[in-house]
């Protein structure tokens, strides 16, 4: 039944061919129909063979079953495959291409009268034969068709509407043929796509229009309403692709001011250009055309519709969020774009009153924040900062000012949202030293201030309790940049009182439910962290200034006292969490700038803030890895340390009393490369102090290390970092230059003015070998203990120090003499080769002195060694003796001729040892026991002895043997206890 619907002449299949629609096929479509189903392998009815058709004499008569049967078993389809693409074919849509080539060649050759004729109607068949889609590989051929009719419109204009129709059939789907082509294609594509910006050059709203419709599809592509036999549809991203790689955006842009009088047509560019700027290729092309000055420029043109301020707004904000920030603050801070931006901010903050108004005046009033990131933005100039103030402070300040007249916020959410960016448009204001004096005329601070008090939840207030809360804490933190610039707005409006009086509520008792929900208010929820926190922040800002006035009058209304309660709370009471140490951080740099130089002021610091710096030195090292802040913390206290104590007696006493140095040493001990060079510096201040000396020796670290083998070490480890070179034993190799670092090796030697510091000064800052030198040289270099011989190496070294530093500070400036090529008088020069080879001497001896006493050390080593060998000997020596004796003990007890001969020997030394002479009446005992059988007596002790030892062997081993070791002890005693029995 297919083949049979497939054979019909008036089919699908054929209608489809017609290029016009038509009742009855054709002569040529039906020719083609049955070429295609030929091919298919389907049989027409002309093509069937004579012995296949029915008889002729059977017309008429009824058809028997079998004749039936037999026809319906006729053979219709030849033995062949049919393809998907084959069906597609059939089933699908015909499509028909055209020589474009031809109709290119013929647009370019020009002509008149018929021949404009000719060329109209080719173009024209183009367009009905690609009614259903242009296919990727004709896409170029097509645009440079468009290309050649847009020229030819000037003297032509029967050509617009052909351009107008060929870009209603580029807002079709695309088509390929394979998948390969869009990669076939891309280049001849994206080569072509420019010619399609091109267009707006030509002085037609419709072809304008068109154009914009057509690119904007781009991006919303439908589905095709035709299924095309064997094309597919190309999808949106390969249409944007090409866009973006034809540089169509750039074009575009480039042809803005040709739109400037129209309103409907920049309309449509705007919504095309607010489409491309979603893609960052685009918007980095569109800021090469200068899109942003463009587009912000024309913001406050004239529209009824309000499109045109809200697609540029969106454009501005797409070029902000994806090309680079620098180049578009650059194109926006002229006079033109910032008069643009305040007469529209000025219109919707005085006359908006939509949500959708109040979300574009926030949108413009971020735009212009960052515009005023520039410092060489025109904001005094055009007027927008004075407005700006003006609106940010009128709420809390009266004002006079007309623009502001009867206007009033209200407790919208996008309402909020614009106090919040006004205060944040203020700090950077405030960075542009020429803005302070208009803060001033608008009563920046006293505005601000309102803000900086208890808040009042009975009374009846225009925001609620979250949203006030949120303000306050903005409003000091924006207190925190402006104040230190408007001192005297600060004092006017007493404003140390209000904060030590609000720092005061911070800490009492005071039920306070705090939200917790802003930037400002991380860690604060449910107490009152965030608010002490901003409010010492601000009068960090304030001592840090380091005016005198402003710290004598918090000195006079007590904050010492003050602050120090709230350290002592926060240190004791507050748990330990990232905003308590930042706050317990603020408080000791507070104290610090205060009593910075000031006895009286550090005697009211007192022993109670001596205490609380002592308890916060015993931090526990494992937490600096923590990131809470106990680094910061412990710089602060360091800091206080220094400002606060050093310098009143009484309170370095006191801090002395109480082990102060040995836990200063404790951490120096930790060797953090952060707080070495501050720890030391505590140390060379504190060493003026005499009762210092002796607790710096006093101090053991770990393993019994001293103070001074610790700063010693750390020397050592300074100058290894520093790259200076030493041999292996710590000596001094060159001694010209026996402190020059491998970064002073590396720099040349640059002439400069004589109120410039030199490499060899700056160095003295950069490191602490200098402070390392102050410290031991208050120690006086002597008696220190705890030192080896490598120490001792170092320490000449370090007691020189002053001296080489001096001698390469001289070999500078003769190699600055000889680069900017002077010759010094005789004198001069004489007295520069006498320093130098003075401060060579120095080297040369210090190296002397280092051999000497390396040689010492290892002739040291050698004795030691000796002795220990001796040890070793004499104890191998004893530990022989004693096995020969108990040898001969077995061979005693085994062999009784050796003990017959032992007896011998025995009996012979108690005679020897008996008077020569008897005297009268003394009595003779008998040194043998009768009737004795052992070898041993009742005691356990042995009867025989060395007698044969008691010469020199014995004295020699009795010397050795004066300190036995444990394990020789018991040969010792029995050799001792024998030589007794003997």
């Amino acid at each position: 039944m297919a083949a049979a619907r497939l054979s019909s002449p008036g089919g699908v299949l054929t209608s489809a061919m017609s290029s016009t629609p038509s009742t009855q096929p054709s002569r040529e479509s039906r020719a083609t129909s049955r070429s295609q189903k030929s091919n298919l392998g389907i049989v027409t009815p002309d093509r069937l063979t004579p012995s296949r058709t029915p008889d002729t004499s059977s017309v008429g008569r009824p058809k028997s079953s079998a004749s039936m049967v037999s026809s319906r078993h006729i053979p219709l389809v030849r033995l062949k495959a049919v393809t998907d693409t084959d069906l597609g074919l059939a089933q699908g849509v015909q499509f028909k291409t055209m020589d474009l080539n031809g109709i290119i060649k013929l647009l370019e050759e020009g002509g008149k009268g018929d021949f404009e004729e000719k060329q109209l109607q080719s173009i024209r068949m183009m367009v009905q034969c690609y009614q259903n889609g242009f296919p990727l590989r004709d896409l170029a051929h097509i645009f440079k068709i468009m290309s050649l009719c847009s020229k030819l419109i000037k003297n032509q204009p029967a050509y617009l509407d052909i351009v107008c129709d060929i870009l209603k059939l580029c807002r079709l789907p695309f088509l390929k043929k394979k998948t390969s082509d869009e990669v076939t294609y891309a280049k001849e594509i994206s080569g072509a796509v420019p010619l399609l910006g091109d267009l707006l050059q030509i002085p037609s709203s419709e072809l304008r229009i068109q154009l914009c419709k057509c690119i904007v599809d781009f991006y919303h592509a439908e589905p095709l309403k035709k299924q095309i036999a064997g094309y597919q549809q190309v999808t949106s991203a390969y249409k944007i692709q090409m866009i973006q790689t034809g540089g169509l955006a750039e074009t575009l842009v480039l042809s803005w001011n040709l739109l400037q009088n129209e309103l409907l047509e920049k309309l449509w560019l705007l919504k095309t250009l607010q489409h491309l700027s979603t893609s960052e290729v685009n918007c980095n092309l569109m800021i090469k055309a200068q899109a942003a000055n463009k587009i912000c420029s024309c913001l406050n043109n004239p529209d009824p519709s309000g499109q045109l301020l809200f697609r540029s707004s969106e454009i501005l904000w797409n070029l902000l969020e994806r090309s680079s920030k620098e180049e578009i603050i650059k194109q926006l801070s002229n006079l033109k774009c910032l008069l643009a931006l305040k007469e529209v901010f000025k219109n919707l903050f005085t006359r908006g009153y939509r949500h959708y108004d109040r979300q574009l005046r926030n949108d413009i009033l971020v735009i212009t924040t960052i515009i005023a990131q520039n410092p060489g933005a025109p904001m005094i100039e055009s007027g927008f900062t004075r407005d700006l103030i003006l609106f940010a402070t009128f709420n809390e300040v009266k004002s006079k000012d007309p623009l502001v007249k009867g206007l009033k916020l209200s407790n919208s959410y996008e309402d909020f949202e614009l106090k919040k960016l006004l205060f944040n448009v203020i700090v950077i204001l405030c960075r542009d030293l020429p803005t302070v004096q208009i803060l001033i005329e608008g009563k920046t601070v006293e505005a601000l201030f309102t803000y900086v008090k208890k808040i009042e939840r009975h009374k009846v207030i225009e925001w609620s309790a979250a949203q006030l809360e949120e303000l306050q804490l903005h409003a000091i933190a924006t207190l925190a940049s402006v104040a230190p610039l408007l001192i005297d707005d600060y004092l006017a409006c007493n404003g140390n009182s209000r904060i030590l009086m609000f720092l005061e509520w911070c800490v009492n008792e005071e039920t306070f439910f705090s939200q917790g929900n802003s930037f400002h208010g991380t860690g604060g929820r449910g107490n009152k962290f965030a608010q002490l926190r901003y409010t010492l922040r601000l009068l960090r800002a304030m001592v840090s200034l380091s005016n005198e006035v402003v710290n004598q009058d918090l000195f006079d209304q007590g904050a010492i006292k003050q602050l120090i309660g709230i350290l002592k709370s926060a240190v004791y009471t507050f748990k330990e969490e990232a905003i308590v140490l930042e706050i317990k951080s603020d408080i000791l740099l507070i104290l610090s700038c205060i009593c910075e130089n000031h006895i009286h002021r550090k005697e009211a610091f007192g022993t109670e803030g001596v205490d609380i710096v002592l308890h916060l030195m015993k931090v526990d090292p494992k937490k600096f890895q923590s990131g809470l802040g106990h680094n910061r913390l412990l710089f602060s206290t360091l800091d206080c340390l220094w400002c606060c104590i050093l310098g009143c007696y009484t309170l370095e006493d006191y801090f002395l009393e109480k082990e102060g140095i040995f836990l200063l040493l404790d951490l120096l001990a930790l060797n953090k490369k952060n707080f070495c060079n501050l720890i030391l510096g505590i140390m060379v201040e504190f060493c003026d102090n005499p009762k210092t000396s002796v607790h710096v020796n006093t101090w053991r670290g770990k393993k019994d290390q001293t103070a001074a083998n610790l700063l010693i070490k750390l020397w050592r480890e300074e100058e290894k970092i520093l790259g200076v070179k030493r041999d292996e034993d710590g000596k001094i190799i060159d001694a010209k230059k026996p402190l020059i670092t491998s970064f002073q090796e590396d720099q040349k030697i640059i002439p400069m003015p004589a109120s410039c510091p030199t490499t060899s000064i700056m160095e003295v800052s950069e490191n602490i070998r200098a402070k390392i030198y102050a410290v031991l040289g208050k120690l006086d270099f002597e008696n220190l203990p705890g030192l080896s011989a490598e120490d001792f190496v170092t320490l000449c070294v370090i007691h020189r120090y002053l001296d080489f530093k001096i001698g390469e500070i001289w070999n500078e400036i003769n190699e600055e003499i000889r680069v900017e090529q002077f010759r010094p008088v005789s004198a001069d020069k004489e007295t520069l080769e006498a320093i130098t080879e003075a401060s060579e001497n120095i080297g040369k001896m210090v190296v002397a002195l280092q051999n000497e006493m390396v040689e010492s050390q290892r002739n040291q080593d050698m004795n030691s060694e000796q002795k220990d060998y001796m040890k070793i000997h004499a104890t191998h020596k004893q530990r022989d003796m004693a096995n020969k004796s108990w040898g001969k003990y077995l061979a005693r007890t085994s062999n009784s001729k050796a003990l017959k001969k032992t007896k011998k020997l025995q009996e012979k030394a108690i005679e020897s040892s008996r008077a020569k002479g008897q005297l009268q009446n003394a009595i003779v005992h008998s040194t043998d026991i009768k009737g004795l059988n052992v070898t041993e007596n009742s005691d356990g002790k042995l009867f025989a002895t060395k007698i044969e030892q008691k010469t020199d062997g014995r004295s020699a081993s009795k010397k050795a043997l004066k300190d036995p070791p444990p394990q020789q002890k018991f040969s010792h005693r029995h050799i001792g206890s024998s030589d007794q029995k003997a």
